[in-house]
């Protein structure tokens, strides 16, 4: 198992590079330019004073160093060669860039917000897990019942209904029909918890409803294949009880897909994070990554989504490290 995970960690640095070129260059090609959108008004500061609209454009291009060809930016933001000063300061020295608009450090735009998308997207998950794996393992023990209709029912309903149009059904008609809609102005977990969970459990619960739906039909067909497993009909003939045999016996094996699955979920999660943040005016890094979008801030995306390619594979390690705990057959050599 030891040499299993270092292997994998190696990985993560090729991996990495990969993820790095997949999202660098794509982000370039975008339509529009971020320097068109800095003098796109005459009234704007970021004319230099007695230059002309071209004049100015090819200074802040100098400026941001965005005159120069795409391979060697690239090369200065992971680190690899030196910027117009000779200095080395990317990825591989632990700076992230500076806005292209502000001018200040990404981190200082990110960190801040790392707390609220990790919140909403935990708590999601825990929602998600308390409404699919009840119901899975009641509809698959109940199989054909009406408690079963009922539960394949709500996972239908759960996948069908996208987040975010129950969302902006949820801000608009309890405003217009009670004069109420959940408040927006975002409130820390450690400095007020009760207005904080007031704030995010709507948005959690909508992003959990979505995941729950996958995984409670997932968790209920996994569940009918190992009920019906010979060891299963042995544990029964031994007239061990009901919570015994479904408990003890049959979930830990079964919730081996369910646990890929949940896995899978972390990128979907945080894209679903992007929507239900701006929907709820929650300052969390969806938000951001929407706002840097729409301003072309390339360095601000970069961060991002480098951040969340990392988290994306140190889940999927957690998730094969789980594997080998819910089934001991499981050996990584």
């Amino acid at each position: 198992m030891r040499a299993y995970i270092i292997r994998r960690l190696l990985l993560f640095v090729p991996t990495l590079v990969l993820l790095s070129l997949i999202v660098f260059f794509p982000i370039r090609f975008l339509p529009g330019d971020v320097i068109d959108l800095m003098v796109a008004g005459q009234e704007t500061s970021f004319y230099q004073a007695g230059m002309t609209r071209e004049e100015s454009i090819e200074q802040i291009r100098r400026d941001l160093g965005l005159d120069v060809p795409l391979h060697i930016q690239y090369g200065r933001w992971v680190g690899v060669l030196p910027d117009g000063e000779g200095r080395f300061h990317g990825l591989l020295q632990g700076n992230l860039g500076d806005s292209l608009w502000t001018g200040r450090p990404v981190t200082d735009d990110i960190f801040p917000r790392i707390p609220v998308t990790l919140e909403l997207g935990i708590l999601a998950l825990i929602i998600a897990q308390l409404i699919a794996l009840p119901v899975g393992i009641y509809s698959a023990i109940r199989q054909d019942t009406w408690g079963d209709y009922v539960g394949r029912s709500i996972a239908i309903i759960c996948i069908a209904v996208p987040p975010f149009w129950l969302g902006i059904m949820i801000m608009v008609f309890p405003a217009i029909w009670w004069n109420w809609s959940p408040p927006v102005v975002w409130v820390s977990f450690f400095e007020e918890p009760i207005e904080n969970l007031k704030i995010i459990i709507i948005p959690a619960i909508l992003l959990g409803m979505e995941m729950s739906g996958v995984t409670m039909r997932l968790t209920r067909t996994m569940m009918l294949e190992v009920l019906r497993a010979d060891y299963i009909r042995t544990a029964w003939a031994k007239g061990l009880r009901e919570r015994v045999v479904v408990m003890r016996h049959a979930l830990k094996n079964a919730l081996i897909p369910v646990v890929t699955i949940i896995g899978m979920f972390l990128p979907v999660l945080i894209a679903g994070t992007v929507v239900v943040e701006l929907i709820f005016a929650l300052p969390g890094m969806g938000r951001l990554m929407m706002y840097a979008l729409d301003q072309r801030d390339y360095t601000v995306l970069l961060a991002i989504n480098m951040l969340i390619a990392s988290v994306v594979l140190i889940a999927n390690l957690a998730v094969d490290i789980a594997y080998a705990y819910l089934d001991p057959r499981v050996h990584y050599k």
